[in-house]
């Protein structure tokens, strides 16, 4: 019999919601649905970007096409007014593939990395895969979420503190403050910073107080990643980034031995790279759509909210979802399944390892008349002690 890597549980017991949704025969309203092909918001792409006859020609980089990294340093520019220079930027087939290089790069098995929570799950996964651990850190909600750096504990076996701003699904921004005593920590205790940045360009209002990139300060090795997936609505496409910032001497040393890493690979196709400068240059009307989506979903949501309602929607800055506080006299699951027995699919908050209290996590990317209906059903359901 062939053994087999002990990196994942390959046999996860199957819980009640995924159980009851298989087993579920009537129509459902989903509201986890967060891929924005399947919920009416297409890019608007000319296909023909997709066919350069250059394509033909297979002349791989590893770090990606020079033109290509050069179309995602001008929208760091137009995007997030930051600095990025061509030749610190390497390509990648997802921002996934980003996390696994730059885990290769930072980390021996068993090393560590810290992570936040709550936070998107797949971070686990990711980590277990390169034989590293995840080291889980709370954010702190009091009106709007924080990262607390001061009470950071970084293990000595820590080569790596990950942020993701804004959140996914808190929608929280990294704040100025909060990146200038991250960065003190991580360089007093010899770690790099990684901050997943795929939902910056979808913030619902201004706030000087945010951090627009760490691919634009100079005081600890960073590294910033995005990529068309969010910014230009075309996960489909599969081109990522990892932009390398802090000193230069630090920069120009990861930046060899991570174009060493990727030249192993090779993964990114020639044709999406060919076409990352029209592509970018067209993402401004995919992404006035998904925020009129994202606000007008908000603002069903919390009408459908009476005034004296045990439930909340909690402030967020951005991002795809809306995070719900509901009544602690159902456990979340029990919530989620009710909710399901009702027609609508909602994430349950341990499902992006929401550490206390009972939470909800719904998308607000489905169509508005679909959402609505969905929004009635819910409130409804939470009217119910």
């Amino acid at each position: 019999m062939i053994g087999y890597s002990h990196r994942l549980p390959w046999t996860a017991a199957e819980n009640a919601l995924s159980r009851a949704l298989r087993e579920r025969r009537d129509p459902t309203l989903d509201l986890t649905e967060s891929n924005p092909t399947r919920a009416g918001l297409l890019a608007p792409v000319h296909l023909g970007a997709l066919a350069d006859p250059r394509a033909l020609r297979y002349e791989p980089h590893p770090k990606g096409l020079l033109a290509a990294r050069e179309a995602v340093a001008a929208y760091y520019a137009d995007s997030r007014g930051a600095t990025v220079d061509p030749e610190n930027l390497v390509l990648t087939a997802s921002t996934s593939e980003a996390y696994a290089l730059l885990f290769k790069l930072l980390c021996d098995p068993g090393d560590c990395v810290l992570v936040p929570e709550p936070s998107y799950p797949l971070f686990g996964m990711l980590t277990a895969l390169e034989g590293v651990e995840a080291v889980p850190y709370p954010l702190r909600f009091d009106g709007e979420w924080h990262l607390d750096a001061a009470a950071l504990t970084i293990p000595p076996r820590a080569r790596a503190v990950l942020v993701v701003s804004p959140g996914n699904p808190t929608g929280a921004f990294l704040k100025q403050a909060e990146r200038a005593a991250l960065a003190d920590r991580c360089a007093r205790a010899g770690c790099a910073l990684v901050c997943d940045e795929v939902f910056a360009d979808f913030a619902l209002s201004p706030d000087p107080r945010r951090v627009p990139s760490v691919a634009a300060q100079d005081e600890v090795l960073s590294f910033a990643l995005s990529g068309l997936s969010k910014i230009c609505g075309l996960p489909q496409l599969k081109l990522g980034w990892c932009a390398v910032a802090g000193p230069p001497e630090e920069v120009a040393r990861a930046v060899q031995r991570l174009e060493l890493i990727a030249d192993a690979y090779l993964s990114v196709a020639t044709p999406v790279q060919l076409a990352a400068g029209q592509l970018l240059r067209g993402r401004h009307d995919f992404q006035r759509r998904v925020i009129d989506r994202v606000r007008g979903n908000r603002a069903a949501l919390l009408r459908t909210r009476p005034p004296d309602a045990a439930w909340d929607v909690l402030p967020a800055e951005a991002g795809w979802s809306a995070v719900l506080s509901v009544p602690r006299s159902r456990s979340e699951e029990e919530w989620a399944l009710a909710l399901l027995q009702a027609g609508v699919l909602v994430h349950p908050g341990y499902f992006f390892d929401f550490p206390a209290g009972a939470h909800l996590v719904v998308s607000l990317l489905p169509a508005e008349g679909e959402f609505g209906r969905a929004a009635l059903i819910l409130a409804d359901v939470l009217r119910v002690p």
